[in-house]
């Protein structure tokens, strides 16, 4: 007999490094979307499934008390949409850091999962030298997300 899990699965959540990189929307939902109950229930979930660390790429701290009372480690990085290739190491970084720590399993969420976020990813694959070639390391993440990634994403995944 299998355990019934409880909480609700985030939106768009899938599994980047298995058993330790995810990604999913925004806790909760975003914008008009967004409710109290339904990011708490999502916690609960993420927390089953054995995430103890948010890294938001949104704006400001959103949700980091909700996270910070559910016993999850945050870090937040600001993610523009019209990012910079040159600025995205500095969120490669902060997802370094994060999965530094012992034990750390990760969830990276914005507000939805587009083409940045995509980038960013297989950008990191790259930075962390889980792979070495950006045209393998945009392959796996779009088979992941399940959608292509525009030239806005492949922009910020490091080609040396």
């Amino acid at each position: 007999m299998t355990k019934k899990s409880t909480g609700l699965e985030p939106r768009g959540f899938r599994w980047v490094i298995k058993g330790r990189l995810a990604v999913s929307e925004r806790i909760g939902g975003h914008g008009f979307q967004h409710r109290k109950v339904r990011r708490e229930e999502e916690i609960v979930w993420l927390k089953e499934q054995g995430i103890n660390t948010v890294v938001s790429l949104l704006g400001a701290n959103q949700n980091s008390l909700a996270y910070d009372t559910a016993g999850l480690r945050f870090l937040s990085r600001e993610v523009e949409t019209d990012i910079e290739p040159d600025e995205a190491p500095a969120v490669f970084e902060v997802l370094k850091v994060a999965l530094d720590a012992p034990g750390a399993v990760v969830l990276v969420h914005r507000d939805t999962i587009d083409d940045t976020l995509g980038g960013l990813l297989a950008g990191y694959l790259i930075y962390s030298g889980m792979l070495d070639d950006a045209i393998v390391a945009t392959d796996v993440v779009q088979r992941i997300l399940g959608r292509a990634m525009g030239p806005e994403g492949r922009r910020l995944i490091p080609t040396s």
